[in-house]
């Protein structure tokens, strides 16, 4: 263990001044026993701060770091061994620390936690708090900083937040949805009272004519299908669950874009397994999910490309991975990219990759985005399997973190769960 002189101070007990006032008392024996005695105590502390979730920091008067223990290490990805007596300014660049050294007994009482948020090695935040290690009336002997990781805790108030959003969104549209639908019917009844009406007239002024009604109709149709989509995205229907094969469905799915993807020049390979073991899900909202995301993969490659579609199995999850060698996700889209009407196409709706995440979520699965800008995209659904069916999809923690680890280190990465659906 690593212990600088105010961490020595922070281990030291009344029981080890006593020892020191009795030593020219003591014999051999007793000053052996009592120095176990002290060791032991010590280890006993060591172990207690170890074990912590809370980080613990020790500094001295001239504010270096003295002592650390495991999460706080974690927590600000640095080891002991190299930090000890280095400024914690290095570490903890939020506080000022020279003003906080030079507080009296007063000030040390008014100094409450704060919140602060950091971005090595990890984005999170932290609530901390500071104690004097000053004795009564003293000022300058240190001080300890306890460290709270409370990312989670931000995490599920803005969990909270956007289902209370989303739920007043909805309200909302299916508000407008409703006063919109009415002129909407009442416009395509008249538009067949029109069509009557032509019929009535000559061929030539009845194509004339009949081809503005027809401009009409399809304007009301497309204005019909924008509504629908997004009610859609917004309240989209539960999910009849049967025990599936995914592969049948993805071939049907690229059978409805087979035309689509000759015209647009598009070479696509399909990498599955002979046998793979069956997810409870609804297949046609499956199929909407491949659609919409094949479809997303032809709008970011207009010039043509390949897009590689590769189907695997683990112990808890099947894997269906699309990846293009489009366009790629900017930066500054990549937060927004499952957002309502949020489309950097000029055919696209900004719809399809919400109703994705809204279903994959329904589904209690995962997407996995990664994107470099362009160099291509690949999204991955992860869908649990039909044993592993409750929901919940839970990788071990450090496989996980070793994937997306190497994620990042090779583009943008995003991970959506499904627990994180809004109500």
């Amino acid at each position: 263990m690593v212990v600088g002189k105010a961490g020595e101070n922070l281990m030291k007990s009344g029981f080890l001044d006593k020892v020191i006032e009795r030593l020219d008392r003591l014999d051999s024996k007793s000053v052996q026993a009592q120095f176990l005695r002290l060791a032991q105590e010590r280890g006993l502390l060591e172990t207690i701060f170890q074990s912590l979730q809370e980080g613990v920091l020790v500094v001295d008067g001239a504010g270096k770091l003295s002592y650390a223990n495991k999460a706080a290490e974690d927590m600000l990805g640095f080891a002991i061994e190299s930090a000890v007596d280095k400024p914690v300014s290095r570490f903890l660049r939020e506080i000022d620390w020279q003003g906080v050294m030079k507080f009296d007994s007063a000030e040390w009482s008014k100094l409450i936690s704060r919140e602060i948020e950091i971005t090595y090695p990890r984005h999170r935040f932290l609530n901390f708090y500071v104690v004097p290690l000053s004795s009564p009336g003293k000022i300058g002997g240190g001080a300890v900083v306890i460290l709270r990781d409370i990312t989670s805790d931000r995490e599920q108030e803005a969990s909270i937040l956007e289902s209370e959003r989303m739920n007043a969104v909805k309200l909302l549209a299916a508000g407008v949805a409703h006063e919109i639908g009415n002129p909407l019917n009442a416009l395509n009844i008249h538009l067949q009272l029109l069509d009557r009406e032509i019929k009535k007239l000559s061929k030539e002024e009845g194509d004339r004519f009949r081809e503005l009604v027809d401009v009409a109709r399809n304007e009301v149709s497309r204005l019909d299908q924008i509504i629908t989509q997004f009610l859609r995205a917004l309240r989209p229907a539960k999910p009849k669950l049967v025990l599936s094969q995914v592969e049948p469905i993805l071939k049907e799915t690229l059978t409805l874009l087979r035309q689509e993807i000759r015209n647009r020049n598009i070479e696509i390979k399909v990498d599955c397994p002979e046998s793979l073991p069956g997810v409870r899900i609804d297949p046609n909202q499956i199929k909407q999910v491949f659609f919409n995301i094949i479809r997303n993969a032809f709008q970011a490659m207009p010039d043509g490309g390949k897009l590689g579609i590769a189907l695997h199995s683990s112990s808890q999850y099947l894997a269906i991975s699309f990846r293009d060698t489009g366009v790629g996700i900017a930066p500054e889209d990549f937060g927004r990219i499952f957002k309502a009407y949020h489309t950097t196409k000029e055919e696209g709706s900004g719809l399809g990759l919400m109703i994705v995440q809204r279903i994959i979520q329904d589904h209690g699965g995962q997407i996995e985005l990664v994107s470099k800008p362009n160099e291509g995209t690949r999204f991955t659904i992860l869908l649990p399997l039909a044993e592993r069916r409750v929901g919940l999809l839970t990788r071990g923690k450090e496989d996980m973190a070793g994937e997306r680890q190497k994620k990042r280190e090779s583009g943008r990465h995003r991970t959506i769960k499904g627990e994180e659906a809004s109500s």
